[in-house]
């Protein structure tokens, strides 16, 4: 069954739509992806299909992918780069599924120069230049906040012009030294926020994960604003503005006009 699944995305005419069927499944089960007015939805579903065209879904660990399993991934990776481009995800190719969090070997030397080896519990994980890993459970988990398919395909951007440091390409206009005054005022607000909570972090607006580095708190940030931006926006107005100005988007603007737009946690049905 899988072999013949990735053999239809791999060998599909380019110009075949994605089912109906399955988009509406898709795009029902994501609110966030459910506010998009239909001019959007239709390009989003555009540019889902040029991107399934353009990459190879791998599944490992026993997972059972399936063409809706395809879909979501891809959508919820190409929400970003809606007003974009699929040129903002270039030089890679490889989509990895797991059923659910992985192991991933890591090594670190300290300040004495001693390389200390140890394995590391992920749900998601971006190379550069290489592949993409997602945990398929994780990723059922998108709504309200914690999306791991955005948090890795910002990283993605993120490593267009280096390291995952929180300066993605930026557009014409937006100088680096404003996006890094922004963003490190707001990344230091909330590193605090995260120590003050000395652990009981349930109550932070956002995944304390975030104060781990800048390059973090900009996925973490990004993911905020496509799911809760009214959220974001409250919290952090200038980052807010910034991600728009980025992105080229407004989902606060979208999650106004509709009761649903960022509500409800989302499971794959």
């Amino acid at each position: 069954m899988i072999d013949k699944l990735l053999a239809w995305w791999r060998n599909r005419p380019l110009t075949a739509p994605i089912p109906d069927r399955v988009w509406q499944r898709v795009v029902g089960s994501l609110p966030f992806l459910a506010v998009l007015n239909g001019e959007e939805q239709e390009r989003l579903r555009r540019l889902t299909r040029e991107f399934l065209s353009k990459k190879e879904f791998t599944p490992v660990g026993g997972v059972a992918l399936n063409d809706e399993m395809c879909v979501s991934i891809a959508a919820q990776g190409c929400l970003p780069i809606l007003e974009l481009g699929l040129d903002y995800y270039r030089g890679w190719v490889g989509m990895i599924v797991y059923p659910d969090e992985f192991v991933i070997p890591r090594s670190v030397e300290d300040e004495f120069g001693v390389v200390h080896e140890y394995d590391e519990r992920a749900s998601g994980e971006a190379w550069s230049g290489g592949p993409l890993l997602i945990s398929w459970r994780d990723a059922q988990m998108a709504g309200s906040g914690y999306n791991v398919v955005i948090h890795e395909f910002a990283h993605k951007l993120d490593m267009l012009n280096g390291e995952a440091d929180g300066v993605p390409p930026l557009p014409a206009g937006l100088s680096r030294s404003d996006w890094e005054g922004v963003l490190l005022a707001a990344y230091e607000d909330f590193a605090a926020r995260v120590e003050a909570a000395h652990g009981d972090v349930a109550d932070l607006p956002f995944d304390a994960y975030a104060a781990e580095n800048r390059g973090e708190f900009f996925a973490v940030m990004s993911e905020a604003f496509f799911e809760v931006p009214l959220v974001l926006r409250s919290e952090y107005p200038a980052l807010y503005a910034q991600l728009a100005t980025f992105y080229r988007q407004d989902p606060a603007a979208r999650s106004s006009t509709n009761a649903h737009g960022m509500v409800a946690d989302c499971a794959y049905n």
